[in-house]
C-alpha cells in the first residue's frame, strides 16, 4: 500500500513512518512532504498514492491549499491537535483523523479501518465533493448551521439562508428569506460569537442582520439609520448614530 505524509515537523513525521512500517510491512511510504508548495509539486509530478496522512498547519499555509487545488482521489486520515468538534466533519464523510501525539494504537485502528472498508469508500468524485464540504467546514471557526426545535422536531437551518435574527422579552427567533420563522436557544450575545461577522452585524440590541438581505438604507433622525430587509421584519431596524459609520464601512466590504 503506498502511502505519502503531509507534515512539516521532521521528527513526528519520521515517528509517523516508523509506526506505520512497524503495523504493516507491506505499507510504503512513497515521500514525506514538508509544506504545501511541496505538496502541490508532488502531486503534479507524480501519481496519487493509495492513501494520505495529512497534518493540517504547515509552515507555509493551511493543507486544505493543496486539497483546494488537486483533485482528492484517495482517502486522508488527518494528523492534529484540532479541537474535536471540528474533527467530527471527517467523520461524517467518510475520512478519518489521529489526535496529536499520535498513538501507535489508533494509528493501527485507522489503517486497519481503511482496509477494511476500502472497497466500499466513495469513487473519487463523491470523495472530491464530501472534502470540498469538509474543507469549508474546518476553515471557518463560524456556525454554517443552527439546529431548531419545531413541533417536535429537530431541523438544520442554514445561516445563509438568515436574513434577520430578532430578540423580543428574551426570545430569539431566526427570520428566513421563505418568510419562516424560528425560535433558537441563543442570545443575541452568544449569536454574535458565533456568526461570521463578515456576513452579519449586530445592528442593535434587538436585530442582528445578513448583509445578502439588506434591500437598502435609509437616513433616519438624528443621524440614526434605517435598513430595509429583503426578509419581513417585525419591526423597524434602526441603527443607532454611534453604530452608523460602522455599519455602513461594514457593508462596503
Amino acid at each position: 500500500m503506498k502511502v505519502i505524509i503531509i507534515e512539516d515537523e521532521e521528527r513526528t513525521a519520521n515517528e509517523l513512518k516508523n509506526m506505520l512500517l512497524g503495523i504493516d510491512g507491506d505499507i510504503q511510504v512513497e515521500v514525506i512532504l514538508g509544506s504545501v508548495a511541496a505538496a502541490l509539486a508532488w502531486f503534479e509530478q507524480n501519481p496519487m498514492p493509495e492513501l494520505i496522512f495529512s497534518d493540517i498547519e504547515l509552515g507555509d499555509g493551511l493543507s486544505f491549499e493543496v486539497f483546494k487545488k488537486i483533485s482528492i482521489e484517495v482517502p486522508v486520515i488527518f494528523c492534529t491537535a484540532f479541537d474535536e468538534y471540528a474533527i467530527r466533519a471527517f467523520e461524517s464523510n467518510g475520512i478519518d483523523y489521529l489526535l496529536k501525539p499520535i498513538d501507535e494504537y489508533m494509528l493501527q485502528k485507522s489503517v486497519e479501518k481503511y482496509l477494511r472498508f476500502k472497497e466500499h469508500l466513495l469513487s473519487g468524485g463523491e470523495r472530491a465533493v464530501n472534502m470540498e464540504r469538509v474543507i469549508q467546514q474546518m476553515e471557518s471557526p463560524y456556525k454554517q448551521t443552527l439546529l431548531v426545535n419545531y413541533r417536535e422536531k429537530i431541523i438544520p437551518v442554514k445561516l445563509a439562508e438568515v436574513g434577520l435574527i430578532y430578540s423580543s422579552e428574551g426570545t430569539v427567533s431566526l427570520y428566513l428569506q421563505d418568510n419562516r420563522s424560528f425560535i433558537v436557544s441563543y442570545t443575541l450575545e452568544q449569536l454574535e460569537l458565533l456568526l461570521d461577522p463578515y456576513q452579519f452585524f449586530r445592528a442593535n440590541r434587538q436585530f442582528i442582520v445578513n448583509r445578502d438581505f439588506i434591500d437598502d438604507v435609509e437616513s433616519y433622525f438624528n443621524r440614526k439609520l434605517v435598513i430595509f430587509s429583503k426578509v419581513k421584519s417585525p419591526e423597524k431596524i434602526i441603527v443607532s448614530r454611534i453604530k452608523a459609520q460602522l455599519f455602513l464601512k461594514w457593508l462596503e466590504r
